[in-house]
């Protein structure tokens, strides 16, 4: 029984990065124009908030909105990266005012995203 149990943690804590992975292309594609919240995922995970965050604390020593926004900065970089779509579009794809955008950014990477874009062109 315990194994199942361990089982069945892992498997939320994988779902859930699938589940931000599809949410974040569908804000990029426009298929959904806001940003889901932590409640929205647990509920799609059957689970509560609550046992969301204490399986990510338990599993990955984070709260899962610590990897929210890992993620959330990650597709940012790839966007920067990968098009050369303005930094307010790709702010307003992942539902950012564009000034917050990238005090955002800047926050979690030290650079803002036209310091990154500008960067990572540098290294190419």
């Amino acid at each position: 029984m315990r194994q199942e149990t361990e089982n069945r943690k892992e498997q939320i804590v994988l779902r859930f990065f699938e589940i931000i992975d599809a949410h974040l292309q569908d804000l990029v594609t426009e298929e959904s124009g806001r940003m889901m919240e932590l409640r929205e995922i647990s509920r799609k995970l059957y689970c509560s908030q609550k046992y969301l965050i204490e399986i990510f604390r338990e599993r990955r020593g984070h709260h899962p909105c610590h990897y929210y926004v890992r993620k959330i900065i990650d597709r940012s970089a790839q966007l920067l990266t990968e098009t050369d779509w303005p930094i307010a579009e790709i702010a307003r794809k992942l539902t950012y005012d564009p000034s917050n955008f990238s005090k955002f950014f800047k926050k979690y990477t030290g650079l803002t995203p036209g310091q990154f874009r500008t960067n990572v062109a540098v290294l190419r």
